[in-house]
């Protein structure tokens, strides 16, 4: 099974307000083993770069004013990822700007049934904890030591070794009674995102007493003879 576990930097944080996609960087696995192949690119968004992107991912104006425009290189990247599953931290932001660059250039986006959102997978399996790519990587170990400012394709790697962990590490196991092969391993991960978009919070639930609960209640408990609880 072929996987892409990818990453984007932008300039922002909707591309309905304009903001584009800078960079780009996938890494491809197949059966859970990465095989070497990587696509990295960057892009010139034909805007200023907006100082608080610029302190996050460190790509300037004039860095970024000689590369290419995404509809240049769009055909190559859409090669490159095929068919295959696509894998992103938190990736409906990813997915947003990917399609957006893509759908400019004439393009049809790319399907959500092939996201896999490693973000919704740990908050399934750690709720409540800290869920930055940093900090899950902290938590499996993973060095992130040479990880100064965000970066496509770094954290694209980083995120591959955080995937393998988070879908049962290197060793899935030999268990008879569940599937653990990299198909289900990646079924099992999409259907974790997409339970988690669906899931609906429900409002929070009135628990105390009411006044005439408790009166009642009371009624109750006197009228019950020789209780353990009323001896001296």
């Amino acid at each position: 099974m072929r996987e892409i576990i990818f990453d984007t930097e932008t300039t922002g944080f909707d591309p309905q307000n304009g903001d584009r996609m800078v960079e780009i960087g996938c890494i491809e696995m197949i059966d859970r083993v990465e095989t070497g192949q990587t696509f990295h690119c960057y892009y010139n968004p034909e805007r200023p770069m907006p100082k608080a992107a610029e302190d996050v991912h460190g790509l300037s104006d004039i860095f970024l004013s000689d590369k290419k425009l995404f509809a240049a290189g769009a055909e190559e990247l859409l090669v490159f990822l095929g068919e295959a599953n696509l894998v992103a931290h938190n990736a409906q932001f990813d997915f947003k700007f990917l399609n957006a660059e893509f759908v400019m250039c004439g393009y049809k986006p790319i399907s959500q049934f092939r996201m896999v959102d490693t973000l919704a997978i740990a908050k399934s399996k750690h709720p409540g904890a800290k869920l930055s790519l940093d900090a899950l990587c902290s938590r499996y170990g993973i060095d992130r030591s040479h990880r100064v400012k965000h970066g496509a394709l770094l954290d694209a790697e980083l995120l591959t070794q955080l995937y393998i962990e988070l879908t049962g590490g290197r060793q899935i196991g030999l268990g008879l009674a569940e599937d653990r092969s990299p198909d289900a391993s990646a079924a099992n991960a999409r259907a974790t995102t997409q339970r988690t978009e669906r899931r609906q919070i429900m409002p929070v639930r009135e628990h105390s007493a009411t006044a005439e609960e408790l009166v009642r209640h009371k009624s109750f408990m006197d009228g019950i003879e020789n209780a353990l609880w009323s001896e001296n």
